[in-house]
Parts: C-alpha cells; structure tokens; sequence
C-alpha cells in the first residue's frame, strides 16, 4: 500500500479549506445582497413604517402630546434605522436558508432530519413572539404606563428611544417564544430526558415568571401575557420531544 505524500495531503486541506471560505463568501454574499434590495426598497416607506411601529404608543398619549426629535439627524436617521431592521427580519428566511446550504452538506442524514423543522419553528416563533409584542403586550404596557404618569408631567418620547425600546423588546419576545426550540436541543443533546422535562414543569413556571418580570415593562398586565404563553411553549416543547425525538420520549 503507497504510503500518502505529506505534502499532497496538505495541498488537499489547502484546496479543501480554501473552497469552503469561496463558498462562505458566496452565502454572505447572497444573504447581505438579499437584506441591501430589501432596505433599498423599503427607504421610500421608512417614514410610514414608523408611523405603523409608533401607533401603539400614540394611540394611548393624551390629547395634545406626541413623539418628539431631541437630535437634529433624528427624523431623519431613525426612519432608515427602522428601514435595516425591517430587510433583517424580511430577510431572515434567505439568511438561515444560505446557512443551512451551507453547514448541511456535513451533516449526517438524521441531523439534518432534526434541523430542518427546528429551524423553521424556531424562526416562525420568532416572528410570533414578535407580533405578540406588538399586537398584545406594547398597547397594554403603554396603556398602564400612561395612566401612572404623574400630575403635571406631560409624556413624550424621543423617536430614537422609542424605536430603541420596542426593537429590544420585540428581541426578547421573539427570544422567549424560542422555548420549544431550545427544549428540543436539551433534548436531543442528551442534557435533559421527558421524565425531567415534565418533573421540571414548576421550575419552569417560576423560571418564567421570573424572566417575564425583568423584561416586561412594570405592570403584572405585561409580566402575565409573557409568562402563561411561555409555560404553554413549554408543553409544546415537550409534545415536540415525543413527536421529534421518539427514542428519548421513550426512555
């Protein structure tokens, strides 16, 4: 048996790594081309979309207040700041499908039966936490926090702040609706089995009370609407385990 020339060996890895970072590029490539059609045409809407993303809060100021500018590029920057952010979340499905081209090919086959439905519930829960916040828990906190403004203390954002708070807010929704997901990989990695995920059900209701108390805003209307839907995507999670992971449901 030929012995293998160290140095073709090493050319090989060359090529082989090499390639790999040509195809890297072209995934980035195709994924940032993606997010730069999708702002570019969006930028004439920039303001309307703001308009849409304020209305929860406008909707419950008092008669007479209203957003404010406290910087002079803000009425202008902000806009084209909510415009990025809006192609990064149109843009997403490309994004994962241009990582997934290209970290699948060295998966094996049930890795891959494995992370396709994750990946496609983890960014549709992602989106729902989203619209979750924005339908449901934005109007509700708005609405509390107006009513306790204090007697001759007039209420009005800065539009950067505002864009600022309710981008992070829809971040830590869409994050928290990961509790499926994240249940799932608990799962299949071996760290947790049905039996403890289902002994564990108080923990995780306190868990997320907690979590729902520091990230909402200060009223319990806010803290419940994050917490009960957090302890149902819980049990969705251990339902996904059975129907995912039949060998671990069964031990």
């Amino acid at each position: 048996m030929a012995a293998t020339d160290p140095d073709e060996l090493g050319d090989d890895l060359q090529q082989g790594l090499f390639s790999h970072l040509i195809e890297l590029r072209s995934r980035l490539l195709k994924a940032t081309a993606c997010v730069l059609l999708v702002l570019v045409a969006l930028v004439p809407f920039a303001n309307r979309l703001y308009s849409e993303l304020a209305a929860p809060l406008v909707a419950r100021l008092p008669q007479g207040a209203h957003l404010i500018a406290t910087e002079v590029a803000s009425p202008f920057i902000t806009p084209l700041k909510l415009a990025f952010y809006a192609a990064l979340f149109i843009s997403m499905p490309v994004i994962l499908y241009q990582l997934w081209a290209f970290v699948s090919p060295g998966l094996y086959k049930h890795e891959k039966r494995l992370a396709r439905p994750l990946l496609g519930a983890a960014l549709a829960l992602f989106y729902c936490g989203c619209a979750f916040a924005y339908f449901l828990v934005l109007p509700a906190a708005f609405r509390f926090l107006t009513a306790v403004t204090p007697a001759g203390v007039e209420m009005m954002t800065d539009i950067t702040h505002y864009l600022d708070f309710v981008m992070l807010m829809f971040f830590a929704f869409g994050l928290c609706f990961e509790v499926p997901v994240a249940v799932v990989i608990l799962a299949a990695t071996g760290i947790v089995d049905i039996a403890k995920l289902r002994n564990a059900r108080r923990y995780a209701i306190v868990g997320a009370f907690a979590v729902a108390a520091i990230i909402t805003p200060p009223d319990i209307t806010s803290m419940i609407m994050l917490a009960i839907p957090m302890c149902l995507l819980y049990e969705l999670g251990i339902l996904a385990v059975r129907w995912l992971l039949p060998g671990k449901a069964a031990g």
